[in-house]
C-alpha cells in the first residue's frame, strides 16, 4: 500500500466568473491540512475578474495556489484538460477536480485520497446509497439529472457508474496518462460523460462514494437548457468516437 503522505496532490478547480466563491473554496481546500496538496485553478478570462483573484491568492501562498489564465475558446472541458496536462506535467500523483461553488464538499477529499488506495478513480456521487441533493431542487431539476445518469447514459453507453455527470473525482495518475486527452472533445458538462465512459473502458476501477451536492452558494448555475440538450446528442457521438477502444493489459 502506497503512503499518502508521500503523494503530490493537486485540485484542479476550473473557474468562470466565480471571484466570490473561489477565495473561499481555496481557504477551505488548504484548511484539510492535505500533506503535499496544492490547488491549480484554470480560470477561463472570467469578466467579473476572478483570474485577478486566483493571481493575489496564488501571491498569497506561494507553492499551494498556481493559477492557469487561459485565453481562445472557453468552456469546461477545455478548462479541464489544461489543469489536468499541468498537473501531469508537475509531478502529480493524485489529481482532484472539483467545483469552485461549494457544490462539492472539501471534507469529501480526505476519503477520496484514502480509496484511492484502493480504486484507480474515486467519484463523489449523488445517486449511490447515502448520496443527496440539495433540499433546494425541484422535482423537475431532480428527475432530469436522475434520468441523463441513471437512465440515458447507461442506456446509450452500458456506463456502470451511477453519476455520470459528476464533477468531483479523484483521478490516480496512471488513468490519466492512459487517457488520450487530445481525443476527449466534448467542452460542457458532457464532458465528465465522455471521461467516465473512457475510463470504464480502459478497465480502470471505479468507485463512488456518497456526497451531498449542494446547490452553489453564490452565483449563477451555468446549466442552461441548451447545454443540457447539447449534451443529450453529444453521447451518441461520444460512443461512437471512442468505438475503438479497448481495456488495457495490465
Amino acid at each position: 500500500m502506497e503512503n499518502e503522505k508521500s503523494w503530490k496532490t493537486i485540485v484542479v478547480i476550473p473557474t468562470y466568473n466565480e471571484a466570490d466563491n473561489l477565495p473561499l473554496i481555496v481557504a477551505s481546500v488548504l484548511s484539510l491540512g492535505v500533506p503535499n496538496l496544492s490547488i491549480l485553478v484554470v480560470d477561463d478570462e472570467s469578466p467579473d475578474g476572478t483570474g485577478e483573484v486566483a493571481d493575489k491568492l496564488a501571491a498569497r501562498n506561494p507553492g499551494l495556489v498556481q493559477v492557469i489564465r487561459r485565453s481562445g475558446p472557453r468552456g469546461l472541458g477545455r478548462a479541464y484538460i489544461a489543469g489536468f496536462k499541468r498537473a501531469l506535467y508537475l509531478g502529480a500523483d493524485r489529481i482532484i477536480q472539483m467545483d469552485a461553488d461549494f457544490s462539492h464538499s472539501p471534507d469529501c477529499i480526505p476519503e477520496m485520497l484514502e480509496k484511492s488506495n484502493e480504486y484507480d478513480v474515486v467519484v463523489g456521487s449523488r445517486y449511490v446509497p447515502g448520496g443527496k441533493l440539495d433540499e433546494n431542487w425541484g422535482i423537475g431539476r431532480y428527475f432530469l439529472s436522475w434520468w441523463a445518469n441513471a437512465v440515458y447514459a447507461k442506456l446509450v453507453l452500458g456506463l456502470r457508474v451511477r453519476d455520470a455527470t459528476a464533477g468531483f473525482k479523484c483521478w490516480r495518475r496512471e488513468v490519466l496518462e492512459a487517457i488520450d486527452l487530445d481525443s476527449i472533445r466534448s467542452n460542457g458538462y458532457v464532458f465528465q460523460v465522455e471521461m467516465a465512459y473512457v475510463t470504464e473502458k480502459l478497465g480502470f476501477r471505479v468507485l463512488e462514494i456518497p456526497i451531498y451536492f449542494e446547490d452553489r452558494r453564490k452565483g449563477q448555475s451555468k446549466m442552461s437548457v441548451p447545454v443540457k440538450l447539447e449534451a443529450a446528442w453529444r453521447v451518441w457521438e461520444i460512443k461512437w468516437r471512442h468505438r475503438n477502444v479497448r481495456p488495457l493489459r495490465r
